[in-house]
């Protein structure tokens, strides 16, 4: 078998196990299904269908009662996470287009006494944070994850989660940087370097899980 074959194969092995793992997901609700399908005529960035599996399986495992989460969109991942524990919720998110959306969406998902929308600059929002959080997600700039880290971790306390999302980049981060577009050069820099940091900082245990576009999580030990 040639290389090109085999990589062909291993391909296509991959899209029918996603496909089938994806058949397996119950529908979760109406609104669920009418975001998922209105982000993908919009293209709005929200998690795959693999990693919400897992942000549902997490919660329900941790039990969070505060959830910080950077990266609104159009609150798909928020509602998720409210329908999978009692958390109360902040999610902050910058890009005013979607904001009305995101709200219109939590108030018919009937949730807007456990969630807070804000709209600011997740970095000025994240320096003014006073308080703790027991789970953290990141699912906004890329670039940024490593310059919003510090204040991420002043949020955190002992038993806090730490999950991001795409930390992959569609698996280029494994190239070179000269392999990229030089428009995405600084993202893959900042990228490596976050999970460099996040897996060799000592008051972290963090795996990186090759799910969806790849998620890291990380547990604060002290």
């Amino acid at each position: 078998m040639r290389v090109s074959d085999q990589v062909f194969d291993n391909t296509e092995h991959e899209e029918r196990l996603k496909a089938y793992l994806h058949s397996l997901e119950p529908e979760r609700s109406l609104l669920l299904t009418e975001l998922r399908e209105y982000a993908a005529v919009n293209d709005v960035p929200i998690v795959r269908k693999e990693t919400e599996s897992f942000l549902r399986t997490l919660s329900a495992m941790q039990k969070p009662k505060r959830i910080l989460e950077i990266g609104t969109a159009i609150a798909y991942s928020t509602i998720v996470f409210a329908q999978s524990c009692e958390a109360d919720i902040l999610t902050v998110e910058s890009y005013e287009k979607r904001i009305p959306i995101a709200r219109a969406n939590i108030k018919r998902a009937g949730l807007e006494h456990r969630i807070r929308l804000i709209e600011d600059d997740a970095g000025k929002v994240l320096k003014e944070l006073d308080e703790s959080f027991d789970l953290v997600f990141l699912d906004a700039a890329k670039a940024q994850y490593i310059v919003w880290l510090p204040d991420i971790l002043r949020l955190m306390h002992e038993g806090s989660v730490l999950l991001a999302d795409n930390v992959l980049q569609d698996h280029t981060l494994i190239e070179s940087r000269f392999a990229v577009p030089r428009r995405e050069r600084t993202t893959h820099e900042r990228m490596r370097e976050f999970l460099w940091q996040i897996k060799h900082d000592e008051s972290l245990e963090t795996s990186v899980i090759p799910l969806g576009d790849g998620v890291s999580l990380s547990v604060k030990k002290s």
